[in-house]
């Protein structure tokens, strides 16, 4: 075999296995693989996951901290301000350098499969060009989707549905839209029409930003469950932030999430980022602003954490790090319970690849052999420390590799060596 993974924990089984990859897919799980491979990793009872998913980022603006200034208020107002100032001075070159550094990153992190929404506001669609050949350039290692989003919306920024519809052409994979950002909320309803129909007529998916506001009564999301449902878009459509449902009353939301789950519309939380834009105008007490994470799940709907911005106009920190996402996540939503915990990892690997449709993804016989080894007996254990990548591995080849999380003590009386790990 080309690659052998021993004593392998896994995220749904209590007993450790022999991984063995073969022409970039897997080839045998066993207890006790009786075979021989050119490399072999002894991951000692660490856990070996699919690879991490982020399901919402904004790739053209990554990395772009600074430019032309700083995000003064640190709000999404601002933050939309200023990358309309800053469109003017980019350049296919600076955008493709920043998104490969990005893509550095995010290898490094064991996270190899975004889907970003790109800027197609700009008539001359420099971000979609760019975008389009870092996806290409990074294919080897890194699926990247690309979705045509019409940052200042797209009836009322003129010309911008022709632009969505040029991304679409030029390579661009998903339909995107932010009703909330429309001059009415019946222009929004009307994009929402606008853009599903031209998603079922060419067979594409849809991802829109959707109500991104405190303002409860910011109910794009039912008008897009709606036209899912009319239109037999079941399955294939996402709300990304919904964070108005935060400050919705729970008897609308009764009603709402119902209808989403009849329709099939899968939900995105961006942890991070909405922690951080929402609830700015409160005093105290002062919202936290994520959208309902628990009681989405418990109706059976799909629910991914994205990572949203990394060091961009919107938001000055972050890392790559899908676990960190994962953790802050879990505390928004105060979802401590053991389940809970191993649902906010399943929210940032397998319900993510679900939603972004990926084919093969898993750590199961015959699927693509890409993985990671964490520096972790389990996924909480993962999210708890934000677990060391040890080993990154995509079609059956070592891609990444970083240390374990150790350090030395001299202390009397004490362990010379510390890996925070409970001792089992």
């Amino acid at each position: 075999m080309d690659l052998i993974i021993r004593r392998a924990a896994l995220v749904r089984s209590t007993s450790l296995v022999d991984i063995g990859m073969e022409g970039g897919r897997i080839a045998a799980i066993e207890p006790h693989l009786d075979a021989r491979a050119r490399e072999e990793i002894d991951a000692n009872g660490s856990l070996v996951t699919a690879p991490f998913v982020d399901a919402h980022f904004h790739m053209d603006a990554t990395l772009s901290y600074g430019l032309p200034r700083v995000n003064a208020s640190g709000t999404l107002l601002e933050g939309i301000a200023l990358w309309g100032e800053l469109k003017p001075e980019l350049t296919q070159e600076a955008i493709v350098e920043r998104a490969l550094q990005y893509c550095d990153w995010a290898v490094a992190r064991g996270l190899l499969a975004i889907r970003s929404h790109v800027d197609v506001c700009d008539p001359r669609l420099l971000a979609v060009e760019a975008l389009v050949e870092v996806k290409r350039r990074v294919k080897p290692y890194l699926d990247l989707q690309l979705v045509a989003f019409p940052q200042d919306g797209v009836l009322r920024s003129p010309g911008a549905f022709e632009n969505l519809k040029r991304a679409i052409a030029l390579g661009v994979d998903v339909v995107g839209g932010i009703p909330h950002f429309e001059r009415t909320m019946a222009d929004g309803a009307a994009s929402i029409t606008l853009l599903c129909e031209y998603a079922a007529q060419h067979g594409l998916r849809v991802d829109m930003h959707c109500d991104e506001s405190d303002d409860p009564l910011s109910r794009h999301i039912e008008t897009l469950a709606a036209e899912t449902h009319r239109l037999g878009l079941h399955g294939r459509v996402t709300g990304s932030h919904l964070t108005s449902m935060h400050s919705m009353d729970n008897y609308y939301v009764s009603k709402l999430i119902p209808l989403m789950r009849e329709a099939g519309v899968a939900a995105i939380a961006n942890p991070l980022i909405n922690i951080t834009l929402q609830g700015r105008s409160d005093t105290y007490p002062k919202r936290r602003g994520m959208t309902r994470v628990p009681e989405l799940m418990a109706a059976g709907i799909d629910v991914a954490f994205g990572h949203d911005c990394v060091m961009d106009p919107w938001y000055s920190l972050g890392s790559g790090d899908m676990l960190e996402v994962a953790h802050m996540g879990l505390h928004v939503a105060q979802m401590t319970g053991v389940d809970a915990m191993r649902a906010c990892f399943d929210a940032v690997t397998r319900t993510p690849a679900r939603i972004l449709g990926l084919e093969d993804y898993g750590v199961e016989v015959g699927c693509h052999a890409d993985c990671v080894v964490l520096d972790a007996r389990d996924p909480i254990e993962a999210i708890r420390l934000r677990a060391a990548r040890t080993a990154v591995i995509r079609r059956g080849k070592v891609v990444s590799r970083s240390p374990a999380m150790r350090a030395t003590l001299a202390l009397e009386g004490r362990p010379a060596e510390v890996d925070f790990r409970i001792q089992r």
